[in-house]
This record gives structure tokens, sequence and C-alpha cells, in this order.
């Protein structure tokens, strides 16, 4: 679903339903079996955290507030405090208080969320993170709860004493972030547009490939040092097509090098078996680059980027005999907000566009890695994002790419 928020919801309610359903089922024999697959389709409280997790991704990266975020699709009472929940849990206390005061001005009669464990929460929110510079809550703690309750006397004292001793201010988000963030958000050097600028584009026919010599390639430098090249409409739609319904239902959780899932890679991926289809996207990769793929490659790796989905920044590259040398990226889909290929060390911001890939080697010609190379895939705020990733290696690249013996190159 393009919306996060809408997609949140959905998973809400579909897990209520058919939790409520299969409750209600008497599973006789003739329904047993039915009753069992059901079941197994009910999303997971985990996968609800990670809804709720991945909103709260969107938030941290892009400055949003609740109204921001939720400015086409509300969240109930309930909801908001749900992911009030995951936010505290997950140490991101003051994204926490702001759900949780989102939560109490939605609260309604129908709501089950209890007024007391909101305050309760923001409290400690404001304990924790060490402010409140307002009144208005304070004020609201005395007119709400029952001053008898020791439990409110501990939380009111704790939030009265940071009221005195700190001037952070919980309610405005801060503007500092990282390159990667800021890289996100759209923020962009002007140093670096004014060389971007200077950059060209041209027709390319790899090198004098013979495949290219009558359908040259749109080849646009995004960047000069390290060489960043985009290439323009390489995949039809119909190819995308192919690729998509191939992968779709193939799609698991993205994992690390070590083979474990990490909250530093959000997507769901597959490598894809060589068939004639994704054999025909290898070759063209290949005539494009000049680089050799068959035996010197990964098989073409397909990503899908949902709710919050994205990758921090890292490298190519390991500490493998046979390294990766270069990457060459694939966009399967545009992208409405976010979901940009970020370069943080040289300020360098890629927006997806369908039926373009983005090229570079991770590695220099002396075989050390480029540390300008290091990229991250941005977190997306409005939309889906599709990608195939090609990962060719060193090994038989010898005569494609030459080695350097000076450190410099």
């Amino acid at each position: 679903m393009r919306d996060p928020v809408a997609a949140y919801k959905l998973l809400r309610r579909l897990r209520n339903y058919l939790i409520h359903i299969v409750e209600h089922i008497q599973p006789s024999l003739q329904c047993k079996q039915y009753h069992d697959e059901l079941k197994a389709k009910i999303p997971q409280r985990e996968d609800l955290n990670g809804a709720a997790s991945g909103l709260i991704r969107l938030q941290a990266i892009y400055r949003l507030y609740p109204e921001d975020i939720t400015n086409e699709t509300s969240l109930n009472a309930d909801e908001a405090y749900h992911v009030g929940l995951v936010a505290y849990n997950e140490g991101q206390i003051q994204l926490a208080f702001l759900w949780f005061l989102h939560s109490l001005n939605r609260l309604t009669a129908y709501s089950s969320t209890m007024e007391d464990e909101l305050l309760h929460y923001l409290s400690f929110s404001a304990y924790y993170f060490g402010s409140l510079p307002q009144t208005y809550f304070s004020q609201q703690l005395l007119n709400q709860q029952n001053p008898t309750n020791e439990r409110v006397k501990l939380e009111l004292n704790r939030l009265f004493h940071f009221l005195s001793t700190s001037n952070a201010d919980i309610f405005t988000l801060n503007t500092e972030s990282s390159n990667y963030e800021a890289l996100c958000r759209g923020q962009i050097d002007e140093r670096t547009s004014q060389r971007q600028m200077a950059l060209s584009c041209r027709y390319s026919t790899g090198g004098g490939n013979p495949r290219l010599m009558y359908a040259p390639v749109k080849e646009e430098v995004e960047w000069d040092e390290p060489r960043i090249i985009r290439y323009h409409d390489i995949i039809s739609d119909r190819e995308i097509d192919i690729l998509k319904n191939i992968s779709r239902f193939q799609l698991s959780r993205s994992q690390t090098g070590g083979g474990t899932i990490s909250n530093i890679r959000v997507s769901q991926s597959v490598f894809l078996k060589e068939d004639e289809n994704v054999a025909r996207i290898s070759q063209m990769i290949a005539d494009i680059t000049g680089l050799r793929t068959n035996k010197s490659s990964e098989n073409l790796h397909v990503q899908n980027y949902g709710i919050g989905g994205r990758y921090e920044p890292h490298y190519d590259t390991g500490d493998d005999e046979n390294e990766r040398i270069a990457t060459f990226l694939i966009y399967m889909s545009d992208v409405e907000i976010g979901g940009a290929t970020v370069f943080p060390e040289v300020g360098v911001a890629l927006k997806p566009k369908k039926g373009s890939a983005v090229f570079w080697y991770n590695l220099r010609k002396n075989g050390n890695v480029d540390l300008n190379t290091e990229h991250a895939g941005c977190p997306v705020l409005r939309g889906s994002k599709w990608v195939a990733n090609k990962w060719i290696h060193e090994y038989g690249q010898e005569f494609k790419r030459p080695c350097s013996l000076s450190y410099w190159e």
C-alpha cells in the first residue's frame, strides 16, 4: 500500500478480525483444516509491532510529528497508543511521548486505552527525556489523577523535579542529524549541486560493444569521484512486471551476511534463478558495464521495501577473497516520497526512477575498498520501492578492469 499509516491500520484490523473469527469457530472434523489454515494466516504480534516500528523509523529519519504522518489517514487513540508503546520500548522516548499525547487527544468513550495509563507513560517519558517545559501537562495530571494514589505522587514528584532542572523541549523535534538522514530528507549541499551541474550525459556503446552499436544506452554521470553512473530506460515495463511476478511469492525477510534478520536492513528479497528472463538482464548488464557476469557475479537479487523499509549506511564489500568489485542497481518502480539511494560520504542522493539503473565500483583499481562508496537506502515514506541488484565479483575481471599498483587508483 502506498500509505504506511493505512497499511498499519489494515494489518491491525486484519489481525483483530481473524482472531475474532477463529475464536468463534468450533473446530469440528469438517472444518478443522479450514480452522487451522485460518489460524496460521493471522498476523502475529511481532508483525504488528514491526509495522509500528516502521512508522517510528519514518518519523525519526524525516523528522515528522504524529500529525504529519497521519495527515491523510488518522489513527484512533488505541492505535496511537500502540505505536507509542513500541517507540517507548525501542528507547525512542521523545517520539513515544508525542504518540501518547496524540492518543490522549483522541480518547473517546469507545477507546479501550485508559487515560490514567496514558498519563502514566506520558509522565515517565517526560522523566526519562528530562524535560517538560509546559505547565499544561503537569496541570492535567493534577486535575485528572487521584492525589492519594501513591504511584501518581511518585510520578508527579519526578516530573516536577525535571521541570525545575531541565530546559530541553520534548515537544520540539531536534533538527540536527547525520549526513545520511539529511540526504534522505533532500537536504543537499549547494556545493554538491553546483558540482553535479558540471557533469554530463551521453549515449554509450559500452566501449564499442556490438550489441550497443545500433542501440546505445542513455548514460548520465551522477557523480565523478567515485564515479556513479545512471543508465536511463534500460529495462521495459514488461520486463519489470515479469521480474516482479517471478519474485512476488518467493519474497522473505532480507538477511545480513551472517544469515540473520537485522533491523539494519528492513526489506523482503529473493535471489532469482537464472532462467531466460533473468539471463537476458544479466547479459544486458555485461554489455553496458563491460564486465563479466557469467560465473563472476551473484544471482539477480530482487528486493521490495514496505512500511519504513530501508537499508542503513553500509558497503557492498566484506572481507572475502573474491570481493564484490561493482554494484548494478536497477529501479523497478518510482517512489512518491522517500526511498532514495544516498552516499553520505560525498553528499549525493539518487531518486528512484522506474526503468533506470545506477552503477558504481566498490573497489579501487588497487583492490582496496573505496570508502566513498558507503551508501544507504532511505526509508520509503509513501509508495512501494522495488529494486534489483546485480553484484559483480573480482574473479574474471582481470582483463576487463586491470589492477593498478598505485595507492591512489
